[in-house]
């Protein structure tokens, strides 16, 4: 799981950097780092997730990242298809935010392991 989540950190970090040109790019590069922070530590720094404060602020990410799946959920029918993702920005925003939570998974798992064993 360490590789997996320092894997996904890097590519979270990549996610941001390439936000540079995006009308909103900020604010998806914020949700992008999020990702990467809390995938960095379960890769790096795992024992965060028995404390008390690093637990609370996983738990909130989470739960916020999961009312982004909702607000962000594409529309457009066939989302996944390249064509409508190349086309469409609610179509990426929302499998950016999937994306996001499945990072979250991962560094969930971790927490989850650390949390059992603590």
């Amino acid at each position: 799981m360490k590789i997996l989540n320092a894997v996904l950190a890097v590519f979270m970090l990549l996610f941001a950097a390439v936000q540079w040109n995006d009308p909103d790019g900020l604010h998806w590069a914020l949700i992008y780092l999020a990702g990467a922070l809390w995938c960095g530590v379960a890769a790096l720094r795992p024992g965060v997730f028995a404390g008390g404060a690093g637990w609370w602020l996983f738990l909130s990410t989470a739960a916020a990242t999961v009312f982004g799946l909702w607000f962000y959920w594409p529309q457009a029918d066939h989302f996944w298809e390249i064509h409508v993702w190349w086309e469409t920005e609610e179509a990426r925003e929302g499998m950016g935010m999937m994306i996001l939570a499945l990072c979250l998974v991962a560094a969930g798992l971790v927490a989850r392991r650390v949390r059992l064993t603590a």
